[in-house]
């Protein structure tokens, strides 16, 4: 009987843990560091400005850059968050590893880019993304990391530099962990990010995308065109 009780009480585990991580982290992924700083602080929505994107690269185009640390803890936290969730639950208490914190991560992707606090309008997942590389493995975060940096820096077009880090994620996880769990968590994470950016590739590619420019408060109109 007790051989059985424990038998019941894993497989339950192994159903329920998942489940209880994906929606903790989903939710984590819901609180939105751009929409919540605009509203404690200009009592205005980031979305109704500029791209109409609640990312950081929008809220730094219309607000400036005196309350961007706001919004970049905001996402970061709840990617640590999101990552320990799954590492622990997953990773520790149900031997997954690596996959556990991938796990945690795609939905906390998901609840960024389609928040249900914030009628399923979401941001496009970069910071969010980049903080989970840091979190994944440090050769992970050093290419996806370093292709952004570079290409943002030559070209001041922040989602090439996006595009660039995403492609890469499903390389960098195969070659790191050689785990096919992993693999394809990153693949789901990377085609989210790139779908979610299918806008700013089209811009892209007919050369009507927007440049980053540097400034500390708003923008005068047309400054950051």
């Amino acid at each position: 009987m007790k051989g059985i009780y424990l038998t019941s009480v894993t497989v339950v585990a192994a159903f329920a843990l998942p489940a209880l991580v994906a929606v903790l982290s989903y939710l984590l992924g819901c609180i939105n560091g751009a929409i919540a700083t605009s509203h404690i602080f200009y009592h205005d929505d980031v979305r109704r400005h500029g791209s109409g994107n609640a990312g950081l690269t929008n809220f730094y185009r219309n607000y400036g850059a005196r309350c961007a640390p706001m919004v970049i803890a905001f996402d970061m936290l709840k990617a640590v968050g999101a990552v320990l969730l799954g590492n622990y639950f997953l990773g520790y208490l149900l031997g997954w590893g690596a996959a556990g914190k991938y796990f945690g991560a795609l939905f906390c992707v998901i609840g960024h880019m389609f928040p249900v606090f914030y009628g399923f309008k979401g941001g496009k997942g970069i910071l969010c993304s980049g903080t989970l590389l840091l979190l994944l493995d440090w050769r992970i975060a050093l290419v996806g990391w370093g292709a952004f940096v570079v290409l943002w820096l030559t070209t001041r077009y922040v989602s090439l530099g996006s595009v660039a880090a995403a492609v890469s994620l499903p390389f960098t996880t195969y070659f790191v962990f050689h785990n096919t769990a992993c693999t394809v968590l990153g693949t789901c994470i990377s085609l989210l990010v790139l779908w979610a950016h299918r806008s700013n590739i089209k811009r892209l590619l007919s050369g009507t995308e927007s440049k980053f420019h540097f400034h500390v408060n708003a923008p005068k109109p047309g400054e950051d065109e």
